[in-house]
């Protein structure tokens, strides 16, 4: 005897079998009933649509496929497939009903059609009526034929599941009515649909291989563009975390960045800021100033430049990667191709289009080659992409932050040369980076001791649950079956803790005070501080006029430091931006002087960099100590030659032989000293040889302090001046009013004198030029 409980289990699983594995006439019931159902509620709702449609999820077991592992055993059947959008087709009406009017008649006529792509057993024909069974005209009533939107896609397999040595494969999917414009390129997506094969026909003859395709019920997004959910506790805990007076809320979230990577806090307080963000305004003349951040990372191999970009892809709401040598002019903005359906020209968007208001992170940046680095000019500052080819003038909007990184010039930076010849980058170019940072590979034993003990703790760590041994997988569903994660739920459940649980294994000898903000409580408090729009206010604004200002006109005061980039307008916007995005971190909606001080801190550090001088080479200095040696022992030999000469001519002169004054024949050293007695002009001489001496042993020795305090009091000198050349006397006046420790005349001239050694300023007849 069967209870009727096991009897209506084994109908269950009779009928969903019968519908994995037959699925057109299971989907047509469906559909059907669906439609009665809405009938039987709301009977005008039900008229206004043709067809309702249903969209199945669950788990799929062994229907659960790639595009590899989508062979024939599976059509006919309702499958579920995973990968990649790599082409999206345009979004074209279909005809589903036409009706047609009879003018000699005045009857309608009324005509359906279906094809493959649809789950009717039977398509009918494609043959659009134009006259009635008496050959009368018929006229095409567009107003009542019913259309539905069609759209083809392609789906890749995914690059981890992909077999080692084997390219990725694909397989043509259909949507239709509401489905379409689901998906983009570049979207990882899960599709439950019929798999379908489409008979092709030439001549009346076929080859007896067909096309299939997947027609779709249902499209879910697998990537991490889906909004983040909110829950009250989880806005209270943001509010909380903004109005902490304890720490400072910037750094602590620049510390929580890319914790797996030791150091470079400058660098993640720059890319804090590109995730957060300016503000974006449009004028009232139609000029656009742009909210986004641009970043630059330039320097040695191996100082963790790609680990920073995948962390930002890991944490950005939308970021897509490409590399130099992997993308094109044309690949990154976009591009002109053939409609392989109609034949007819249409747009395809780039990377920087398809990451509109996200961020592209471009590896390699110096691999590109110089005409597809101009191609992306126009995006870092105006934010959109303009295209005039083939017919088409287009206006595309690419607002998207650009993050960077590149090699220097020769493979290494060369601290010897100044940053603009290792970088090798146009100056047009690098203006559109708001920042730009050398990373360089220095031998510290103390940092190298501590980034081995950081990245040995990162490998010894196992998540909880965690066996030893065991690979990590690649993704969350490389090992699910369903169309839903059954941890899904339970992870939502749980509340979003602000801080990381402190692991003496993993955060070593970090003190507890020092908390690491989770990854999930930061990607939402970014996308809540995203929102906010700061104001700037009258004494942020002052600053930053000011510390632009100095940035202009401040040559470099030492001779050992240069600018990264160029000092132009665009980094007073860059000013702008930095501040306002250290206001959104706050949660403040006012930029107020702490902002805009963070922001030039920034500036400074990545404007100004250190060249090294070169030391002369040892055997240079050797030769030419043993040419002085050489050179003293000849004098000496002259000398003594000399001596011998003057007894020879003394002699000559007792035997009555008299020195002819005209005789050349003689060599210039061997002429007899002319004896002159000291005269008043020469003991003056002497004398100032000697006062000059006396100062000269008498010259004061200027501290680095008092060096550097001088050459500043100067800069305001000549920037009060508003000219390149000041007299004495003002300097001196200027430079030691309201000071407490005056400059003495000795200490201006040593000073003025150690600047005209290092090429800042010249001084001639009492007035002082800049150089």
């Amino acid at each position: 005897m069967w209870s009727c409980g096991k009897l209506k289990e084994i109908t269950w699983i009779s009928w969903m079998t019968s519908l994995l594995n037959n699925a057109f006439e299971e989907l047509v019931a469906f559909q059907r009933a669906l439609k009665d159902f809405v009938a039987s509620i709301d009977a005008t709702y039900a008229k206004q649509y043709e067809e309702f449609y249903i969209g199945l999820e669950g788990s799929f077991g062994s229907k659960h496929v790639s595009p590899r592992t989508l062979t024939s055993c599976f059509l006919s059947c309702v499958v579920c497939l995973e990968g990649i959008v790599t082409k999206c087709s345009l979004v074209r009406p279909k005809v589903v009903r036409s009706v047609h009017y009879c003018p000699a008649t005045k009857k309608t006529i009324e005509r359906r059609y279906s094809d493959l792509t649809t789950l009717v057993p039977f398509p009918s024909s494609s043959v659009y009526p134009t006259k009635d069974e008496e050959n009368n005209p018929l006229e095409t009533e567009y107003g009542l034929s019913v259309y539905k939107d069609h759209q083809t896609i392609t789906i890749q397999e995914m690059p981890e599941k992909a077999p080692a040595g084997q390219l990725p494969r694909s397989v043509d999917v259909i949507l239709d009515d509401d489905l379409v414009d689901k998906v983009k390129p570049g979207d990882r997506v899960q599709v439950v649909g019929t798999y379908r094969c489409l008979p092709g026909k030439k001549g009346g003859y076929t080859s007896g291989t067909f096309r299939t395709v997947l027609i779709a019920c249902n499209v879910k997004q697998m990537s991490k563009d889906i909004q983040p959910s909110f829950s009250a506790e989880d806005i209270a805990k943001i509010k909380k975390f903004s109005k902490t007076r304890s720490k400072d809320i910037f750094d602590q979230l620049a510390r929580s960045l890319a914790p797996s990577i030791h150091g470079n806090d400058y660098v993640k307080k720059a890319i804090l800021c590109l995730l957060l963000g300016g503000v974006e305004r449009d004028l009232e003349n139609g000029s656009h100033i742009r909210g986004d951040i641009n970043i630059l990372l330039i320097g040695d191999p191996s100082v963790a430049k790609s680990q920073l970009l995948r962390y930002v892809l890991c944490t950005a709401p939308r970021a897509i990667p490409t590399t130099g040598r992997g993308s094109s002019g044309v690949g990154l903005t976009a591009a002109v191709t053939t409609d392989q359906e109609t034949g007819e020209r249409r747009l395809e968007a780039g990377a920087m289009v398809l990451a509109d208001r996200g961020v592209v992170c471009i590896d390699e940046f110096d691999k590109m080659s110089d005409m597809d680095r101009t191609a992306i000019h126009e995006v870092m500052e105006q934010g959109r992409v303009t295209i005039a080819k083939a017919g088409i003038h287009a206006r595309l909007n690419a607002r998207c932050s650009v993050l960077a990184a590149a090699n220097p010039v020769y493979g290494r930076y060369d601290q010897y040369k100044t940053p603009m010849e290792n970088i090798g980058l146009q100056d047009s170019l690098l203006s559109r980076f708001d920042l730009l940072f050398i990373m360089l590979d220095q031998m510290d034993p103390e940092q190298d001791r501590e980034i081995s003990d950081h990245v040995l703790r990162m490998h010894r760590y196992r998540a909880p649950g965690e066996q030893d041994g065991d690979a990590m997988p690649l993704g969350s569903a490389v090992d699910i079956l369903a169309t839903d994660d059954p941890n899904f739920d339970q992870e939502e459940q749980q509340d979003t803790q602000i801080y990381e649980k402190h692991d003496n294994l993993l955060h070593g000898t970090k003190k507890k005070k020092e908390k690491m903000v989770s990854a999930a409580f930061m990607r939402k408090y970014i996308h809540v501080a995203k929102i906010i729009k700061p104001i700037l206010t009258q004494e942020s604004a002052a600053y930053i006029a000011e510390e632009y200002s100095r940035l202009r006109s401040q040559d470099s005061m030492s001779s050992d430091t240069a600018r990264t980039s160029p000092v132009t307008a665009r980094t007073l916007e860059t000013l702008i931006r930095l501040s306002t995005a250290h206001a959104k971190a706050r949660m403040s909606k006012t930029v107020d002087l702490q902002d805009a001080e963070a922001a030039v801190e920034l500036v400074q550090y990545a404007y100004f960099k250190k060249v090294l001088e070169k030391e002369k080479k040892r055997k240079k200095r050797d030769e030419d100590e043993s040419e002085t040696e050489d050179e003293e022992e000849k004098s000496q030999e002259d000398q003594e030659h000399m001596r011998k000469r003057r007894k020879t001519r003394r002699s000559h002169a007792k035997d009555g032989e008299s020195y002819d004054p005209y005789d050349f024949s003689d060599t210039e050293e061997e002429m007899p000293q002319v004896h002159t007695p000291k005269t008043a002009e020469s003991q003056e001489t002497k004398e100032s040889q000697e006062s000059q001496e006396t100062v000269e042993s008498q010259k004061v020795e200027l501290s680095e302090a008092r060096l550097k305090a001088f050459k500043a009091a100067l800069l305001e000198v000549f920037r009060e001046a508003h000219a390149q050349s000041v007299g004495m006397n003002r300097v001196t006046e200027t430079i030691n009013k309201d000071k407490e420790e005056p400059f003495s005349s000795e200490e201006i001239q040593a000073a003025l004198s150690k600047m005209q050694d290092d090429n800042q300023v010249m001084v001639s007849e009492g007035i002082i030029f800049l150089i």
